[in-house]
């Protein structure tokens, strides 16, 4: 797994592109090659790309789920709704297609924001709402969700 790093903000063209800041573009550069898989986020307004790699080991997981269960099924095909592979152009550049950009509410400005492992694609205003929210304590949240991960290397 490639831990990626940063948050960059594009401008989005035209025709719908998104051209990647070179920072983004260094840490992906291993998987231009492979493409990438462009999806809806489950909880958020949001997209998420995934490179190659990382998208088989989601689908690894999701391939072990008994597709007779009726919970299952939904499940993947929602999971799945919407789902595209993507290339990044010879100039850094990435299509979102229509639908993808309706989900997100993608309109001039993009924020490229790290998720350890994937890249999560805002429409930057709600970017800022979602970061900025009110209605969560960052603080509250970083010890419930952290806060007793104490393990053998001290980190919590």
């Amino acid at each position: 797994m490639n831990t990626i790093v940063g948050t960059y903000e594009c401008k989005v063209d035209a025709k719908g592109r998104l051209l990647l800041p070179a920072p983004l573009k260094k840490q992906l550069t291993s998987s231009l090659l492979n493409g990438f898989v462009l999806k809806r986020s489950v909880f958020q307004p949001c997209l998420e790309l995934y490179p190659m790699e990382e998208w088989d080991l989601m689908m690894q997981k999701i391939n072990k789920l008994n597709r007779f269960v009726k919970k299952n099924n939904d499940f993947i095909r929602r999971f799945t709704a919407g789902v595209k592979v993507v290339e990044i152009d010879a100039l850094g550049r990435l299509l979102v297609p229509k639908d993808l950009v309706i989900f997100a509410n993608i309109s001039k400005e993009v924020v490229f924001s790290s998720a350890v492992n994937i890249v999560e694609i805002w429409d930057k205003d709600l970017y800022e709402k979602s970061i900025n929210g009110e209605d969560v304590d960052f603080a509250d949240l970083a010890e419930e969700v952290m806060g007793n991960t104490n393990n053998d290397n001290g980190i919590s």
